[in-house]
């Protein structure tokens, strides 16, 4: 069920340019819709490779993959703050919007605002409830009935920019932390 939608910029007649910030499974989904959308995503910012499994093999994160699938360039940065290179880099990419979807690190101000409009970033949680880290172990602790996904502005405090889109999203006697996830993952890639 829809709470609200106020995120006129995806809804109107342009074509906007895109970087979008994100690592795991969760961001994969929005990476998808967004490459298959009307928009351009020129460039992915994600977490380094990370070693796995017993041999310690160094794995892509989800985002990457499908960054790569997709021929869209793809940046990973060790570090964001203080980080004149990749300032550079995103400056030069003339962007539009950030969309940022579990990257896994804050952002600087001089980030955030470095796109034309804004940086937003999809949450799953109906904010204000659950803001910060894990919210879906959270909700699934809590016991509640319902959680959800939001898109909203980042702003320097952690969750709290202005709220643009809502979707509820019923948790089920069924549901674990794995199968909300995925079901959060997916309504969130849709908000756009």
């Amino acid at each position: 069920m829809w709470l609200y939608n106020k995120l006129s910029i995806f809804c109107q007649e342009i074509n906007l340019n895109i970087v979008f910030w994100g690592t795991p499974d969760f961001a994969a989904e929005s990476l998808k819709a967004l490459l298959n959308s009307k928009h351009k995503v020129l460039a992915v910012i994600t977490q380094p490779d990370k070693p796995k499994g017993r041999g310690k093999r160094l794995t892509p994160p989800p985002v990457k993959v499908v960054a790569q699938e997709a021929r869209t360039p793809v940046l990973q940065p060790e570090k964001v703050k203080n980080n004149e290179e990749l300032y550079n880099q995103l400056k030069e990419l003339n962007p539009d919007i950030f969309v940022v979807v579990a990257y896994g690190k804050i952002l600087p101000k001089e980030i955030i605002e470095l796109p034309k409009y804004k940086t937003i970033n999809v949450h799953a949680s109906l904010l204000p409830e659950f803001r910060g880290a894990a919210p879906i172990h959270r909700a699934i602790l809590e016991g509640k009935e319902k959680t959800g996904v939001c898109i909203m502005e980042i702003t320097e405090e952690l969750d709290a920019g202005d709220v643009y889109a809502c979707k509820e999203v019923e948790i089920t006697e069924e549901d674990d932390i794995v199968s909300l996830h995925d079901k959060l993952a997916k309504e969130g890639a849709q908000l756009y």
